[in-house]
């Protein structure tokens, strides 16, 4: 799937309106293969910097948030034949369960890491929705922010190395809040 592609087939369905930008990055939280990158790049040319941004993150944030639902309530027998058939898992999801935000955060940040493993091994975790909520959210919106910052007018990118600069920072200001949050959560 090239951008060309997914830029036609999100158009073909603008009369819908938002519906596709918000749906088509959600169903990538259920098929990993569909290209996230590609898919915020075209939302951030079709329905502008703004909306594509916002559309995309409430759709990949919408998916997490399925997702983590469904294994948490349907993956009891699935943690319990993890930790029978590899004990190692328990140090896993003990590691999940106490460091809790900066692990999700700084991977959900990451356009590369397999969102879909993280959030079913969060969900089979005792990591408090909360705790996931927060760092999926503010994580996943650095990454869609990163992404149209630097898809957006690709050309332009090296002439204005301020983006780049404006992404570093912009996730560790996340961070740093996103951790409050969590202390402040977690009291």
């Amino acid at each position: 799937m090239t951008l060309e592609q997914i830029e036609q087939f999100l158009e073909s369905l603008s009369s819908l309106g938002p519906l596709p930008g918000i749906l088509v990055p959600l169903l990538e939280a259920f098929l990993p293969f569909l290209p996230l990158i590609v898919i915020i790049a075209a939302n951030v040319n079709i329905y502008g910097f703004g909306f594509g941004i916002l559309f995309s993150w409430v759709g990949i944030v919408s998916g997490a948030i399925i997702l983590f639902g469904i294994c948490r309530k349907y993956g009891h027998r699935l943690r319990e034949r993890l930790l029978k058939r590899y004990p190692s898992t328990e140090k896993v999801f003990g590691w999940i369960e106490s460091k809790g935000f900066t692990p999700l955060f700084l991977l959900s940040c990451f356009p590369f890491t397999p969102s879909v493993l993280i959030t079913i091994v969060a969900a089979l975790s005792k990591l408090p929705f909360h705790s996931f909520l927060v760092a999926i959210s503010l994580g996943k919106a650095m990454m869609v922010l990163l992404i149209a910052l630097l898809s957006f007018d690709i050309t332009n990118l090296f002439t204005e190395p301020w983006r780049i600069i404006a992404s570093i920072a912009g996730i560790a200001v996340l961070w740093i809040g996103g951790k409050k949050l969590e202390k402040r959560y977690n009291k």
